[in-house]
Parts: C-alpha cells; sequence; structure tokens
C-alpha cells in the first residue's frame, strides 16, 4: 500500500474501511468528475497523478491542484454530501483504491483519527491551490513546466512521463506552441527528452534547480499537515 493516507491509519481505524476498498486501475485521460457532479466515489491513489482543473466559460481550463499516493480525490465527501467543484482528470496511469462516499461516512463518524485526517487533507489540498493561483500568475512557464515534472516524478515510478501536449498546455495554461518551445529548450540543456506524448527525465537536480520555489513550499505544506 502506498497511499499514505491509508498507510497511517490504525489496523482498527483502517479496518472500518477496508471491507468496502476495491483497487483499481485508471487509465490515462478518465474524466472522473466534472463541475457540479455529485461525489459518490473517494480515491486513494497508491502512484500516478489525478489533476483538478478549473474550467472557464468559454472552455479554457487550467490546472489548480493534483492528488497522488500523499492525498486523496473527493474526501470531503465523507463529512457530507459534496458537489465537485472542478474537473478531476487521471494525467497519468493510476492505481487506486476506491470507496463509496457513503461507506467513507460511515467510517467518519465512528473513527476520531479519519475526522483528523479528511480535516488536515482538506488543509493541504487549499494550501496547494492557492500556491498554484500564485505560481501561474508570478511564475515563468519554464518554471511551472519543471515544478509540474517534478510532481509528477514524485509520484510515478519511472524515469518516463506519458503526456501530451493537449494536456500540458492545458496544465500550464497555455499554447501548445509554448510548451513546445519550453520543451525544446529543456531538451538542449539536457534536462528532459521531448518525444511525442512522451517526456523522459534526464537530470532530476538541474530540474529541480530550474523549478520555481512553489515545488518545495508545496511539498512542505503536505510534509506538515499529513503523516
Amino acid at each position: 500500500m502506498r497511499n499514505r493516507l491509508l498507510a497511517s491509519l490504525s489496523a482498527e481505524d483502517y479496518g472500518l474501511i477496508s471491507p468496502s476498498l476495491a483497487q483499481v486501475d485508471l487509465e490515462r485521460g478518465r474524466l472522473l468528475y466534472d463541475p457540479g457532479d455529485d461525489i459518490e466515489t473517494v480515491y486513494f491513489p497508491h502512484d500516478g497523478v489525478i489533476s483538478l482543473m478549473t474550467l472557464m466559460e468559454n472552455g479554457a481550463a487550467i490546472e489548480s491542484a493534483t492528488i497522488g499516493p500523499e492525498g486523496a480525490l473527493g474526501l470531503m465527501a465523507a463529512v457530507s454530501p459534496r458537489q465537485s467543484l472542478s474537473r478531476a482528470i487521471v494525467q497519468t496511469p493510476v492505481r487506486a483504491a476506491r470507496v463509496s462516499a457513503a461507506a467513507l461516512h460511515d467510517a467518519w463518524e465512528k473513527s476520531p483519527a479519519i475526522r483528523r485526517l479528511v480535516d488536515r487533507h482538506s488543509e493541504a489540498l487549499f494550501g496547494h491551490a492557492i500556491q498554484s493561483v500564485a505560481c501561474n500568475a508570478l511564475h515563468s512557464v519554464e518554471a511551472r513546466f519543471c515544478r509540474w515534472l517534478l510532481t509528477c516524478h514524485d509520484r510515478i515510478s519511472n524515469d518516463t512521463v506519458a503526456l501530451t501536449q493537449e494536456f500540458l498546455a492545458d496544465m500550464l495554461g497555455v499554447q501548445r506552441t509554448t510548451v513546445t518551445a519550453v520543451a525544446r529548450s529543456l531538451q538542449e540543456k539536457g534536462v528532459i527528452r521531448y518525444r511525442r506524448g512522451v517526456v523522459d527525465i534526464l537530470d532530476r537536480s538541474v530540474l529541480e534547480a530550474l523549478a520555481c520555489e512553489c515545488y518545495s513550499a508545496i511539498n512542505r505544506t503536505y510534509e506538515r499537515l499529513l503523516p
């Protein structure tokens, strides 16, 4: 089990939800929620990345947060019925544990530890989102691109990230031609190898040096609030 939230639970607390958990494989590009959808299922990723996208009326979108093995998607539905505020889409292939919101709510009512975990995760995800707002407004596309690649690299088991140009453009809120130019620049620096739909990370240390401060800031927030 690689999901940090599930792994942090005592055997007794984990036993409250384990009978209702199902292991699932989610393919890249799968839509899990759209804005306004009732959250009926909660996902605890073991690896991979789920992106939360903020949508505009004209169809434009930008990523506001990501969820991987450190967290869960839809966790606030454990407290009471919720509707999604954003689009949740599988960005890289994800292995996850899935549980119904109703079953998790029953466990939440019985366990103070689960209630504390839900509260802390909500605070961490909020901190992630507001850091992303500042990052998208203030930092260069290259720095944000490097941050995003590091975030993916932390949550998968190899150095190859399968990402389409369209996905990358949506994540960064830029045109595809901008993604191509930034990827080409990083490739010329020997940091990555960029092929159609695939990014190979060649030099993580340089990638960390080029990324903006938000990568470390978001990591510190999760380390402080979550087990």
